[in-house]
C-alpha cells in the first residue's frame, strides 16, 4: 500500500528487447527511475536512445522484459489488460506530440472524451471539461473542430484532454515536436503553470533548452541511464559559463 511520502513511481532494474525472427534490439537496459509526487521531470536524449519506449512502459501503453515497475504503489507489470487500460484511463494524462485529437468531434467532444468512458453523469462531465479549457485558455474555442486551430492551439487542447481526468500524473511525448518556436515556448510555459500548481510531469524531449524547464533531467544514452540531474541547478551553471564568456569578450 502506497504512502504519501513514497514515490509515485519507481521502476527497478527495467529492460525491454524487442524480438525479430533475425535480430534482437536492447532498447532499454537495467533502468532505475523514480519520480516523487509534484515532481517535472525530463527524460532526455538523442533519437534512438530509448526515451518514448520508457514513456510507453511508464504510460502502460507497453509491458517490461525484464524488471519491476511501481504506479502510486501497485506493481503494474502483474495487471491484467483490463485493470491496465482502467489505469490509463483514470490515473495517466497523455500529451503527445502529434497531437492526436479526433477532427470530427469539437474541443469540447475532444476533452471530453475520456470520461466518457466512465460512464460519468453528464453534470459532472460538463464541470470538469469547462474547469480543463479553462485552465488552457481554450474555452472560447470549445465549439470549433481541430481543423479550425492553430498548432499551438490543437496541443492546449491536448492538454486540457489529459488534465480533464484529474490524473496522477502527465506523460508528454515531444510535446513541441509539432510547434514553431513561439507555439513550443507557449506550451512549455503552460506545463510549467500546471506544474506549479501541484500536476506532476514526466516529458520525453531531445531539445535540451526545454529540458532545463523542468526539476531534474534524467539522460539516455543506447537505452541506459547516464546522468539523473536538477535540472535548474545544470541551467544555472550554464548562465553563470554564459556571463562569464561575455565578460571576457
Amino acid at each position: 500500500m502506497s504512502t504519501a511520502t513514497d514515490p509515485l513511481l519507481r521502476m527497478e532494474g527495467i529492460t525491454k528487447i524487442f524480438y525479430t525472427d533475425e535480430i534482437e534490439t536492447h532498447a532499454l537496459s537495467q533502468v532505475h527511475l523514480q519520480v516523487e509526487r509534484g515532481e517535472y521531470v525530463a527524460i532526455a536524449g538523442q533519437s534512438g536512445c530509448g526515451k518514448s519506449t520508457l514513456l510507453s512502459l511508464l504510460g502502460l501503453l507497453d509491458t517490461p522484459t525484464e524488471g519491476k515497475y511501481l504506479l502510486d504503489g501497485t506493481e503494474v507489470d502483474r495487471l491484467s489488460l483490463a485493470e491496465r487500460a482502467r489505469i490509463r484511463n483514470r490515473e495517466i494524462g497523455f500529451i503527445f506530440q502529434s497531437f492526436n485529437l479526433i477532427g470530427d468531434l469539437t474541443v469540447y467532444e475532444n476533452v471530453e472524451l475520456p470520461l466518457t468512458y466512465r460512464r460519468m453523469a453528464g453534470a459532472d462531465r460538463k464541470d470538469r471539461v469547462r474547469r480543463a479549457l479553462e485552465r488552457v485558455g481554450m474555452s472560447p474555442r470549445s465549439k470549433h473542430y481541430p481543423a479550425q486551430l492553430s498548432g499551438g492551439q490543437q496541443q492546449r487542447v491536448a492538454v486540457a484532454r489529459a488534465l480533464v481526468g484529474d490524473p496522477l500524473i502527465l506523460l508528454a511525448d515531444e510535446p513541441t515536436g509539432n510547434l514553431d518556436s513561439k507555439n513550443g515556448d507557449a506550451v512549455m510555459e503552460l506545463l510549467g503553470e500546471l506544474h506549479e500548481s501541484g500536476s506532476t510531469i514526466c516529458m520525453v524531449t531531445h531539445d535540451e533548452r526545454f529540458a532545463r524547464n523542468a526539476q531534474r533531467m534524467v539522460h539516455l544514452f543506447d537505452g541506459r541511464v547516464v546522468d539523473d540531474e536538477l535540472a535548474a541547478a545544470k541551467s544555472s551553471e550554464a548562465a553563470s559559463a554564459s556571463d562569464v564568456s561575455s565578460a571576457a569578450v
